[in-house]
């Protein structure tokens, strides 16, 4: 089973300095329908004006993961971190029994990026912070696990979740397989170009549930960045 959740029809917030997509309910957005997809809360598609961002503010028990796709975005919170993550590469974020943090867009061009909540096996945990740059072509052609709480995956970039962050970058015509293990399912957006996963085609910003399917067949119609989160 794959639903096709289109940009047009998500929730959306416009704060001036942010335009904000969500893909589940979040903030003045909600849906009971879409409240989580398994053990992900959050996808939030932001677009942050040049100069702006995120002031300092609180979260607990939550691990969030940040996936740049243009500019970049500065990191700043209580532990003392300090970062800057750039175009390709993601951040995570393990709230644990609480952390306050900032975000900011300190380039002088927008900045876009996914903002995906995971809730985590367990509460009570410390803190923690960390980014890692990938080799900028790592995903060409292919799926690459960026961020993972997964066994197997220890190149990826730790989350404290039962949860996998990949990302496929193809060229129209090319084509990826992504597997799927029994009883998981997954999420799919595609952050530039256009695809077909299984027969539905998905465009620029769009998501697809993916829910009982042993393997996505992804075929790029033209050149097209995804970003996929695999969940129990």
């Amino acid at each position: 089973m794959i639903e096709l959740r289109p940009f047009n029809k998500l929730g959306a917030g416009h704060h001036g300095w942010l335009d904000s997509k969500h893909h589940f309910s979040f903030a003045e957005y909600q849906d009971p329908q879409r409240m989580n997809w398994g053990n992900m809360r959050v996808w939030n598609d932001d677009t942050i004006a040049p100069q702006t961002g995120f002031d300092t503010h609180s979260h607990s028990d939550m691990e969030i993961i940040t996936y740049v796709r243009k500019g970049a975005i500065t990191h700043e919170d209580s532990l003392g971190n300090k970062g800057r993550t750039i175009a390709g590469d993601v951040q995570v974020m393990s709230a644990g029994t609480g952390i306050r943090h900032s975000e900011y867009n300190l380039e002088d061009e927008v900045t876009q990026i996914f903002q995906i909540w995971i809730f985590p096996n367990q509460k009570g945990l410390p803190p923690s912070w960390g980014t890692r740059p990938f080799p900028k072509g790592m995903s060409e052609g292919a799926f690459v696990t960026l961020a993972s709480g997964l066994d197997g995956d220890e190149d990826a970039l730790p989350i404290r979740g039962d949860a996998r962050l990949a990302a496929a970058t193809l060229e129209a015509g090319q084509s990826a397989q992504y597997n799927i293990a029994k009883g998981r399912k997954a999420y799919l957006v595609v952050a530039t170009g256009q695809i077909d996963v299984n027969g539905v085609l998905v465009g620029p910003g769009d998501g697809a549930a993916i829910d009982r399917e042993d393997s996505l067949n992804v075929h790029a119609l033209e050149r097209s960045e995804i970003v996929l989160v695999d969940v129990i």
